[in-house]
């Protein structure tokens, strides 16, 4: 009964088009209400939920990304590599795949990252050749990394949600997003060279790679310094957040002089509301959480799946297909309010490391942003190239199934997760 009135207020709710954290704030009033659990406690639950130093990093990271947009760091990332690859087979989608993983690892969001390189790398690819549908779906797909590279808006939350360090989680996710990143360069090269798609008209001269690496050290240094002063205990994750925003600032005002102090109100209203939709989110998801939880839903749906299956393996997998399918209809954050809470227990009963599944709930929330019919990316790139959804999805069909076989090697090897944290001091399994 408890789980009916929970789950099918919300579900009507999504049906009828309600925005998803409207939705999931609805819910958890209207279990509250019927069960009287107390309209008191949604106040304190509001205010708990925000009130978390690690979430603290969220809206920092976003202005830093901001910032960092506005100054027009993306395009240098960009012509560096252009220059590097050339004219060499599917040169373009390859700097369109390696941009995106340099700036999702400064934006922490995938439409964020789609819309900054696609609005940078699109025009070039189609005058060169490319499909728009395929250079759509390139830059969609690549921009999945941005929630696995770190820094990372979902692993704040996942920490956030299961205590695991926040520090642990970012250098965990180092080799994870390389390895994807790799994955999504070899099918864009892949199925440039079947359509004959090439780069630019010719390689940069050393000396014009040498003037495009200076005048993008800037922007590589930000997330090295930020990684760095993590990995060498100099700053918790919070307080990376702030030294990336003053980091952002003087490379923007003192470096680039591409923003003015005049701008700052601009980016100000765009870090907020990007920061606000997250937190939204965030507040309400926790208050549905914590109703499921007081009426004993969570405990009900947790023994449900240890019971499914003895096998932890099998789980995984179970876990891992359950998270594909959500992913097409809703969003990272909110995933990770509705499941996290459940598979607590269950990875406690199968001695699952929780720093590794981290990785991998990440990873397979990551590929729920290139996947119809909720793909934000998909959305992202579909609006840039004035095309259709349908046939950008069609051409990231191949990309999704790489990032699935990535996913697979991510949860039969343990290793690719845990090696950079352990060998940091960071975690200890």
């Amino acid at each position: 009964m408890e789980a009916l009135v929970i789950f099918l207020t919300f579900l009507a709710l999504m049906a009828l088009g309600v925005p998803i954290g409207t939705s999931l704030g609805i819910a958890a009033v209207v279990t509250v209400y019927y069960f009287d659990l107390g309209i008191a406690m949604l106040g304190v639950n509001f205010s708990s939920g925000i009130a978390s130093f690690p979430l603290l990093a969220i809206p920092f990271f976003v202005l830093a990304g901001v910032i960092l947009e506005k100054a027009g760091l993306a395009a240098t990332i960009a012509h560096f590599f252009e220059l590097l690859v050339g004219k060499a087979v599917g040169g373009l989608a390859m700097v369109a795949v390696m941009t995106c993983m340099f700036w999702g690892a400064l934006s922490g969001s995938g439409p964020a990252t789609t819309a900054a390189v696609g609005l940078i790398l699109l025009t070039p690819m189609i005058k060169h050749g490319y499909d728009k549908h395929f250079a759509g779906a390139t830059i969609a797909n690549a921009s999945d990394l941005s929630i696995i590279i770190p820094p990372s808006i979902a692993f704040i939350i996942y920490g956030n949600i299961t205590s695991v360090s926040v520090s642990a989680l970012f250098v965990a996710g180092i080799i994870p997003g390389f390895l994807t990143g790799a994955g999504t360069i070899l099918v864009a090269y892949l199925i440039s060279r079947k359509r004959g798609y090439r780069g630019l008209e010719r390689r940069g001269t050393p000396k014009e790679i040498l003037i495009a690496f200076k005048d993008s050290i800037w922007a590589i240094l930000a997330p090295v310094i930020i990684l760095g002063g993590i990995y060498a205990g100099i700053f918790t994750p919070t307080e990376a957040a702030v030294v990336a925003v003053f980091y952002s600032l003087f490379v923007a005002v003192v470096i680039y002089r591409t923003v003015t102090w005049r701008d700052m109100i601009r980016m100000l209203v765009d870090a907020s509301v990007t920061s606000s939709v997250i937190m939204f989110i965030v507040v309400f998801a926790g208050i549905f959480t914590w109703a499921a939880s007081v009426i004993g839903v969570v405990d009900q749906a947790a023994n449900f799946v240890i019971a499914i299956s003895p096998n932890a393996a099998v789980m995984i997998i179970l876990i891992n297909l359950l998270l594909l399918g959500l992913g097409m209809i809703l969003d990272a954050i909110s995933i990770s309010y509705l499941i996290m809470p459940i598979l607590i227990p269950v990875l406690a009963a199968f001695k699952i490391d929780p720093l590794w599944y981290g990785v991998i709930f990440i990873s397979a929330l990551a590929i729920g942003q290139a996947t119809p019919p909720v793909g934000v990316n998909l959305f992202t790139a579909a609006n840039l190239v004035k095309g259709d959804l349908d046939s950008i999805a069609k051409q990231a069909i191949v990309f999704v199934i790489m990032d699935v076989v990535i996913l697979i090697i991510l949860s039969l090897f343990p290793i690719l997760s845990l090696y950079l944290p352990v060998l940091a001091g960071l975690y200890k399994p």
